[in-house]
């Protein structure tokens, strides 16, 4: 699935290293040793979720998660058969749609589950559901208090061939901070939950705790399956050196050069004028901004890579595009820059940028876009 790279450089892209991702799922599985739901949610976290789930695949994932059926029913459309977890519904879900694609749903309450069933009846076909357990974060899921209500409700439902139960899960509040109080809490109640479904006769489910920075720090939460996300991408969940794990980065964000000047010391630059050089220099502009998803917070605090040097963006980033100050580098329109990438080519990394901006690289992959050009690298999981 390599597109080759065009004679000129565009204005903007993503390019996404398809190899590395299934390099990454390959150390992922080989370091859990048991099953892996590889999660391509969120437009494959910004990198294209038909090509990622494709690429996970061939790298040895088991399964695949997302959040919405929306999401569940393209990869159906795409032709990608794997076993498919969606997770994230309302009410008046088209379980049918679901149940039709073969495609299971999780449920966090009673109703939810009415609903499943009432879809199951009317279309004759039997739902496989996973259980999800709110075991602290406060998030999806039933309660304590509510969990025995839904696990007997399944049992029922199960011992009807209306639902098959395929999985008892829960979400980790604290996996990336690996000595938090609340992991070893949060493992007690969803053990505590997994035995009343045990109870009830539910002895077939998988249990799923673990995402992406369990499933590299934390081998008590893996459990029956292990279930990565932003580390299939080559990020570390820990917000450290993903090469520590044997991963690397697949996504670069470049963008060209669209005017080159000279300045005065002392010219106010971008919006505000919150910029002044303080010697005669070259301005770069590069032709992207906060509609692409280049956080406008990145101002004068993001590095980037121009003119083989990192240097960081001068004034405000504004909505279509930001300037750079290079000094006296040779820097000319046409030239490329990189916000972020591996960073084997001394370019800054998605981790770079969020400790600037003061958020994760989870949110700059999954927002970049917008008019940015995406071009795949790379061949795992080519048609």
């Amino acid at each position: 699935m390599t597109n080759p790279a065009p004679p000129f450089l565009p204005r903007a892209e993503v390019v996404v290293d398809l190899d590395a991702i299934a390099a990454n799922t390959a150390v992922l599985r080989e370091r859990v040793g048991r099953p892996l739901m590889a999660v391509v949610k969120a437009d494959g976290y910004g990198h294209g979720m038909v090509p990622a789930a494709r690429a996970v695949l061939a790298g040895g994932a088991d399964a695949l998660g997302v959040a919405v059926l929306d999401e569940a029913l393209a990869l159906r459309a795409a032709g990608i058969t794997a076993p498919l977890l969606a997770w994230l519904h309302t009410p008046g879900t088209d379980y049918a749609a679901a149940l039709a694609a073969d495609v299971e749903v999780s449920v966090s309450a009673e109703w939810a589950l009415d609903e499943v069933v009432a879809a199951a009846r009317a279309t004759g076909r039997t739902a496989r559901v996973h259980l999800f357990a709110d075991t602290g974060l406060s998030r999806e899921g039933a309660t304590t208090a509510g969990w025995p209500g839904l696990v007997g409700a399944a049992a029922r439902a199960q011992a009807d061939d209306d639902v098959v139960v395929t999985g008892l899960w829960s979400h980790m509040a604290y996996a990336d901070a690996p000595t938090h109080p609340t992991i070893a809490a949060q493992v007690r109640v969803f053990d505590e939950a997994v035995a009343i479904a045990r109870d009830a006769g539910l002895t077939d489910a998988r249990r799923h705790l673990a995402n992406s920075a369990a499933t590299i720090a934390l081998p008590d939460t893996w459990y029956d399956l292990v279930r990565p996300g932003v580390a299939l991408y080559g990020l570390d969940p820990l917000g450290g050196d993903p090469a520590a794990y044997g991963l690397r980065p697949a996504m670069t964000v470049r963008a060209t050069v669209a005017l080159a000047k000279r300045v005065p010391a002392g010219v106010g630059v971008s919006y505000g004028h919150t910029y002044f050089p303080e010697t005669e220099t070259t301005l770069a502009l590069v032709p992207v901004g906060y509609a692409d998803g280049v956080p406008r917070a990145a101002g004068n605090r993001a590095p980037v890579l121009a003119g083989g040097s990192q240097r960081t963006i001068a004034g405000r980033v504004c909505m279509d595009q930001f300037v750079l100050d290079v000094g006296d580098a040779p820097v000319a329109a046409g030239d490329e820059v990189v916000l972020w990438g591996p960073g084997d080519r001394g370019e800054p990394t998605a981790q770079q940028w969020a400790d600037a901006v003061d958020t994760i690289h989870y949110e700059l992959v999954t927002r970049v876009g917008g008019r940015f050009s995406r071009r795949y690298v790379g061949s795992a999981g080519a048609i």
